[in-house]
């Protein structure tokens, strides 16, 4: 029976770790991928992280690691299929391949984050890691010299489009408003790159191809035009899903699917809080993962004294 277990080694989660064993927590951190760090593994540059201007986003996921593991926290590698709200206790079922395990604790801290949303167009999942792509410094390699289209308008829409610029001859940006949501400063660097060219006020109807991409059909969103871009890959920035799947059932979700829970990380259910992407909150940043890490700890701490 551990005291606490955290679900999930992004930001929040990493950060939860590091409270957690600074307060002596018997605790666990339960991870699906192999490596810490969750989306911010896929950031070129975070350059908004106090005192760590220009960091790369992968030295960034295993300095947080580092941290974690240098106070003793401990990670397994598991798939969990399962938690289950036992009242004075959490019941957790995972697998490690072919081998089923289950943890018990006294608290636990969901932090799964969120994963990328699609745009459910003919052509996307077909064309899935054949040009069609959702990680910009992950593949962006693969289009040096190429022509690229980007789709979406917010921060990482506009992040994936300057730094494709630095690799790609062409980038287009496809948003389906007259105005990006991005941040000023981003939106400086974007219109200061001379080959990328923003098509304002369409939407991706199809990304053509047939064993890679070849090009996006586009309509215009107040005249219904048609166009067609060739384009040798497509980079989907739409915004997010959280990962709440496995706490549907045991807590609260909004109509989105973010689990309900303040700035103290508490969610509707005792004994359970939430932290980072995953839970309802206003802005979804590695600062405001890492400061609900500490949160949720702080809130665990309260729980447990009252248990």
């Amino acid at each position: 029976m551990y005291d606490l277990i955290i679900i999930g080694s992004g930001p929040a989660g990493l950060s939860a770790a590091v409270y957690a064993k600074r307060a002596g927590l018997d605790m666990v951190v339960l991870e699906q991928s192999p490596m810490s760090g969750g989306q911010v593994l896929n950031t070129s540059d975070v350059d908004n992280y106090l005192g760590m201007p220009g960091m790369n986003g992968f030295d960034m996921g295993m300095k947080f690691r580092a941290h974690a593991e240098g106070l003793g926290a401990v990670f397994e590698n598991v798939q969990v299929k399962e938690v289950t709200d036992a009242g004075s206790h959490k019941i957790v079922r995972a697998s490690a391949g072919k081998e089923e395990k289950t943890y018990e604790a006294r608290a636990l801290i969901a932090a799964m984050g969120a994963s990328h949303a699609l745009l459910h167009v003919p052509g996307e999942e077909k064309l899935s890691g054949k040009g069609v792509s959702y990680c910009a410094t992950c593949d962006g390699a693969f289009f040096r010299d190429k022509t690229v289209a980007v789709v979406g308008g917010g921060d990482v829409a506009a992040e994936d489009a300057v730094f494709l610029s630095r690799i790609c001859a062409k980038v287009y940006l496809i948003h389906r408003r007259d105005a990006l949501r991005a941040a000023k400063s981003l939106q400086d660097a974007l219109f200061q790159c001379s080959n990328v060219e923003v098509i304002w006020d369409s939407v991706v109807e199809e990304i053509c191809g047939q064993e890679k991409v070849e090009a996006v059909k586009l309509r215009h969103v107040k005249t219904e035009d048609s166009d067609s871009k060739a384009v040798d890959g497509v980079f989907i920035a739409v915004g997010l899903v959280p990962n709440s799947e496995l706490l549907q059932n045991v807590t609260m979700c909004d109509e989105r699917g973010y689990i309900v829970a303040g700035e103290d990380c508490v969610t509707k259910t005792a004994g359970i809080f939430a932290a980072g992407d995953v839970r309802t909150k206003p802005l979804r940043q590695i600062v405001t993962a890492v400061a609900d890490g500490a949160n949720a700890v702080a809130g665990v701490e309260r729980y447990l004294m009252q248990m």
